[in-house]
């Protein structure tokens, strides 16, 4: 018995020309691939910045390097997926971003609004640390938890999308091989 990545994706619909959605576990193994290169991006966005900065102290000048390395990372989405559709990892495991209504290239101004939407993976169980006073474990959990939320909202819904393509008016397709 074989199982493959693609298992848990649904079946195309023949009545539409839109490609099926791709899985989450395909979805999420692209997050995981990109996360390993965004890994050097923010790495090589941060030396930049130090150095030009003279930044000695990480307690100097910590807020403009996080707004730098959000923009970094920003452009870097944004650029892949108004040229093309994908960043590697997308490549890797054969998705792209396209319109919702009709499957094209994403613009600039949608794809920037993608890229701030998608912070909702992240953002509003971060937020929860400074509003609430909690610790730093209670905050991973609270991370966790939602993280697993935020990613079966993927699963549901007819057009199978996260919530911040919904939002954005974008979607992930599946590519053929």
């Amino acid at each position: 018995m074989s199982t493959s990545v693609d298992s848990a994706a649904p079946p195309p619909n023949p009545e539409s020309d839109a490609p099926a959605a791709p899985s989450v576990r395909r979805r999420l193994a692209t997050l995981m691939y990109e996360g390993l290169l965004l890994f050097g991006v923010v790495f090589f966005a941060g030396y930049l910045f130090s150095t030009l900065t003279q930044q000695r102290n990480g307690f100097v000048h910590h807020n403009w390097l996080a707004a730098w390395v959000g923009l970094v990372v920003g452009v870097y989405f944004v650029w892949f997926w108004t040229h093309g559709g994908q960043t590697l990892p997308m490549k890797t495991w054969r998705l792209r971003v396209v319109g919702a209504e009709d499957g094209k290239r994403v613009s600039v101004p949608r794809a920037v609004l993608r890229y701030v939407l998608a912070w909702l993976w992240f953002l509003p169980p971060l937020a929860l640390h400074p509003l609430f006073g909690l610790t730093v474990p209670q905050t991973l959990i609270a991370t966790a938890v939602w993280f697993v939320l935020y990613a079966a909202i993927g699963r549901t819904g007819a057009s199978r999308q996260f919530l911040h393509d919904r939002l954005a008016g974008t979607r992930i397709v599946s590519l053929p091989r």
